[in-house]
């Protein structure tokens, strides 16, 4: 099962993929490019595919959408300021053919920050990415 993992930059995804795969996490760069990892759960062989975020980097995410059975959007639910990028690129994924037919996972990361969005304030959020389609 092939699964791209996409958000902003600083949203947490290579964070929450080593964090998944047992791995190291006190020390994390910024992902330039993509990385792979697969992992064996409940009895499935997953293809995570954690892509960059960077602005200057969000152009080629076409790149990665072929085959892809799951979508995993990470929002960084304590940054706020950022909330209406990353809604605007949200939209732009889901309307592109190659994805049609993934599922769509929208993950809000970083909970553990005291600003962080609360769960009605998220549900608010939800409602409004997935109704700009």
């Amino acid at each position: 099962m092939r699964l791209l993992m996409v958000g902003l930059d600083n949203a947490g995804k290579t964070t929450i993929v080593k964090r998944l795969n047992g791995e190291d996490i006190s020390t994390i760069s910024p992902t330039l490019g993509f990385n792979i990892k697969t992992m064996d759960f409940n009895g499935y062989k997953l293809n995570i595919w954690d892509v960059g975020g960077q602005r200057t980097l969000r152009p080629y995410w076409r790149n990665y959408y072929e085959k892809t059975d799951g979508l995993i959007w990470v929002v960084d639910s304590a940054d706020l300021a950022r909330l209406s990028d990353c809604r605007d690129e949200l939209r732009g994924l889901l309307q592109e053919e190659r994805l049609f037919g993934a599922t769509l996972l929208i993950l809000a990361n970083k909970q553990d920050i005291p600003s962080a969005l609360t769960i009605p304030q998220l549900e608010e959020v939800r409602t409004c990415m997935c109704m700009c389609v």
